[in-house]
């Protein structure tokens, strides 16, 4: 073979060798394939947030609002709260101080703690100090908007209660109570021009 012959060789592309290129996938096809990645990509990335956030785990349900009409102080019993723990309805005019509490509230200065946008986290057992200890380390993380407190009339162990919301729990579940905080604390429900 001379020279020119493997020069004019070594420049014919493949198709010229007998072999064919794959066809290049442009156009319509690719067009049409990337907005479903990134719909799924997005779609992943913001059900991880809200795995991750720990929304999924609120299962709070909704108790009707029994209203904000304030009452005397010590006339709460008489009143038919429509959940137990309360989570809406007559109160009275001030609240207690947010923190762990070592006795039970009054349902009066609960609903009004849960109107001015609190969470109560309550317990039911009379000798359970590594609940009591672990409800604790979590309350004890907010600065405000958050009561620790028993309530042994209730027919749960746990209680987390806010404006018109409650869950009920029978063993701990730290991420559950975490989203419930997380999740309700903090939102005033006073009626407007009310404090």
């Amino acid at each position: 073979m001379s020279r020119k012959s493997k020069k004019n060789r070594k420049h014919r592309g493949p198709a010229a060798r007998g072999r064919t290129r794959p066809a290049r996938t442009t156009g319509p096809k690719k067009k049409k394939i990337a907005p479903l990645v990134w719909g799924l990509a997005i779609a992943a990335v913001v059900l991880g947030a809200y795995y991750l956030s720990g929304a999924s785990a609120n299962k709070a349900r909704d108790v009707p609002s029994l209203g904000n009409r304030h009452i005397r102080v010590g006339t709460s019993s008489s009143v038919p709260y429509n959940s137990d723990p309360p989570t809406s309805g007559p109160h009275y005019p001030t609240i207690v101080s947010w923190g762990v509490h070592r006795q039970p509230i009054d349902r009066g200065f609960q609903v009004h703690n849960l109107e001015d946008g609190g969470v109560l986290v309550q317990y039911n057992c009379s000798d359970c100090p590594e609940l009591v200890k672990k409800l604790e380390n979590i309350v004890l993380g907010y600065s405000e908007y958050v009561v620790l407190a028993p309530y042994p009339s209730m027919k749960h162990r746990i209680a987390l209660t806010a404006w018109g919301k409650i869950d009920t729990m029978e063993e701990f579940d730290e991420r559950r109570i975490a989203a419930f905080i997380n999740t309700y604390r903090g939102i005033d429900h006073h009626p407007p021009g009310r404090r």
